[in-house]
């Protein structure tokens, strides 16, 4: 005698390609923009520390490391490790805030998202505007 087995659905194992059928709430992209921007800068660290150290080392140094960043993409460089600094610290108030039960629901957690990333980008956008020498 012959049972019929159906196929049981696999519940738990989910793949990347499969992440990118879902709607991810602003909550949700900012709090991954979060862990992504402290995993920028913890990676640059090593390198931004030795700039600082070769910057002040001696004089000639600090002017070589000037022209290095006159480039145009140097700056922008620059200016993606300035947007990933605001962002994990604007970011991390409205965790903390988070953390003290503040904000929790879904509309004023909508409204905290929103208001990281225009804080993060209106910031980064006016030093931006300084790096690149517009005012």
């Amino acid at each position: 005698m012959s049972e019929v087995v159906k196929a049981r659905p696999r519940f738990g194992v989910m793949r990347l390609i499969d992440a990118t059928g879902y709607r991810l709430p602003l909550a949700g992209f900012v709090s991954i923009l979060h862990r992504a921007s402290g995993m920028l800068m913890f990676l640059l660290l090593p390198f931004v520390l030795y700039l600082l150290d070769k910057s002040l080392a001696s004089e000639a140094t600090f002017v070589s490391l000037q022209t290095l960043t006159s480039g145009v993409f140097v700056k922008l460089v620059i200016l993606a490790l300035i947007w990933a600094y605001l962002h994990h610290f604007c970011a991390g108030i409205r965790h903390l805030l988070m953390d003290f039960h503040y904000g929790l629901d879904k509309d004023s957690a909508r409204q905290s998202a929103v208001g990281v990333l225009v804080v993060s980008i209106a910031l980064s956008a006016l030093i931006g505007l300084k790096l690149f020498g517009v005012f």
